[in-house]
């Protein structure tokens, strides 16, 4: 089996080759796991919560040394990296915080009876996660499911086998028992033998639309939950009356973040026509100030994750502009070391164009003119997507009603950029996916919710 190799984007180079975990070897594991997790389930709150509080002050210690790891692993830029290691911070404590409220039991009135439900964990939960948060993607799923007591196998991204082996140490540091949480290093060819194992109860998946729908097809054969968050085509619809440069920077900033490789990153920048040529010249302007450089220094973007990743959607850049999309800025690969791409503004982007239809998971800004507020909302929702959505207006009543009624998508925020928050729920419908992570809601996702009903009546 090829080894999985993880190369720094920076320069090219390789950082380390990881051999695969034989079949042998993953099934050893999955048996210890499972051993594992049966104790587990049966350890008390107090102590599961006691090791989660262990875990946030390991995160805090070694933070730099886990942003590091990022920017070496997939070009991540540094500050973005403690900013990432401080939200898995925020969702540890969040966690400390509620799980005990959200996982005592719910006592039901029926007619006298003794009645009531309690949460109970369904046992090995495999995570398939990706490279771009490859700490926070795994945080939001394995904190909530190893406190409900359930076992967690990571199936991490092969370029940052660093990072999944970094996880697993922290946790093991932190005091949870050893085989509770594991990260096994095979291929994406080999996740679906691994998902038929019987002691494998549920999977999530944070990564492509087809990658998602592999995973949903094998695991509803064996009739296994999955939870699936994929791809996103983020409409951002900016209306007459929006404070232009409040929602140019907003984005902005939704869009650079990570290199612009982020599922929930602004793609579509839908805006009306009376607008259009002032915000136009005015994110312009703002993105030529912005930094392409050395992850580890102080830039706005660092590199892409790979030259493969830069080629793809360098194509998908040339070829909305052969059908007819504008281009204002970037759109060429540097003549530098390292998987570079420059941040790239297209105008004029219309329907039928690969930069409307298609994400493009990069640094690049799709702008698109809409006739006035209705035209732009039809707009927003003519995607297979349907992850987030965001609305720019300075009445507040009707940013809020177009949030709730008109934008077809899993998330909608008025006025500023989509982003995860530990207290929200997280996740998309249509091709972006199902199931939800964080708050009580993704605590839920991998829990068997049972009824107990006693009659006591002689």
């Amino acid at each position: 089996m090829m080894p999985l190799i993880s190369i720094n984007p920076s320069i090219g180079k390789e950082i380390k080759s990881y051999p695969q975990f034989s079949e042998e070897k993953v099934n050893q594991i999955i048996i210890d796991s499972s051993k594992c997790q049966n104790h587990w389930k049966k350890t008390n709150l107090e102590f599961r919560l006691d090791c989660l509080k262990h875990l946030s002050e390991i995160l805090n210690d070694k933070k730099r040394e886990y942003a590091s790891l990022m920017a070496e692993e997939m070009g991540k830029p540094l500050k973005q990296g403690k900013s990432e290691i401080e939200k898995c911070i925020f969702l540890c404590e969040y966690y400390v915080n509620n799980a005990a409220l959200y996982l005592q039991d719910k006592i039901i009135d029926i007619e006298g009876q003794k009645s009531f439900v309690i949460i109970q964990p369904i046992g090995l939960i495999l995570g398939v996660m990706p490279w771009n948060f490859p700490f926070w993607q795994v945080f939001r799923f394995s904190i909530p499911t190893l406190i409900a007591g359930n076992g967690a196998l990571l199936k991490h991204a092969s370029n940052v086998q660093g990072c999944g082996f970094a996880i697993e140490s922290a946790f093991l540091d932190a005091g949870f028992p050893k085989n509770l949480f594991k990260n096994i290093s095979i291929s994406g060819s080999r996740v679906s033998s691994f998902i038929k194992n019987a002691s494998i109860s549920a999977v999530t998946i944070t990564g492509s639309t087809p990658a998602g729908k592999s995973v949903a097809q094998v695991s509803g054969m064996e009739l296994k939950k999955t939870v699936l968050e994929l791809g996103g085509s983020d409409p951002y619809v900016i209306l007459e009356d929006a404070d232009i440069e409040r929602s140019i920077q907003a984005c902005i900033e939704g869009r650079i973040l990570n290199t612009g490789q982020s599922c929930i990153s602004a793609k579509r920048l839908i805006v009306v026509d009376s607008i259009y040529d002032n915000f136009l010249q005015g994110i312009k302007k703002s993105l030529m100030s912005k930094i392409m450089g050395d992850p580890n220094d102080d830039v706005d973007i660092g590199p892409m994750v790979s030259l493969e990743a830069r080629e793809e959607v360098h194509e998908q850049v040339q070829k909305s502009i052969i059908q007819g999309a504008t281009l204002l800025l970037g759109g060429f690969i540097p003549e530098i070391p390292g998987a570079f791409y420059p941040i790239t503004l297209l105008s004029e982007v219309e329907p039928g164009m690969l930069a409307f239809d298609e994400e493009i998971f990069g640094p690049v800004f799709s702008i698109v003119r809409a006739k006035d507020e209705n035209h732009a909302i039809k707009l927003a929702n003519q995607t297979p997507f349907g992850l987030g959505a965001a609305v720019f207006t300075e009445n507040i009543s009707k940013g809020e009603e177009i949030a709730r009624h008109r934008l077809n998508s899993g998330m909608c925020f008025v006025n500023d950029f989509v982003k995860s928050d530990p207290r929200l729920p997280f996740g998309g419908i249509r091709e972006s996916g199902y199931g939800r992570e964080l708050s009580i809601y993704g605590l839920m996702e991998f829990v068997n919710i049972k009824t107990v009903v006693i009659n006591d009546k002689n």
